[in-house]
């Protein structure tokens, strides 16, 4: 299992109530803040719904 490192690049100002949770799930709460998380689907999941607030790479084991 792979890792992922999520870098939080765009405001949620604007945002649903729903990425905002999401984002806080996620464990942002500054703006370019990066996380690392591993690559599950549901982390995978997460990103695909706020993935224009953030930047992905993957990392290799």
């Amino acid at each position: 299992m792979g890792k992922l490192k999520i870098t939080y690049v765009r405001s949620k100002i604007d945002c649903s109530k729903s990425m905002k949770k999401i984002m806080a799930a996620l464990g942002f709460r500054k703006l370019y803040s990066v996380k690392i998380h591993h690559d599950t689907p549901a982390i995978r999941g997460m990103i695909a719904k706020v993935s224009h607030l953030v930047k992905v790479e993957e990392i290799p084991d």
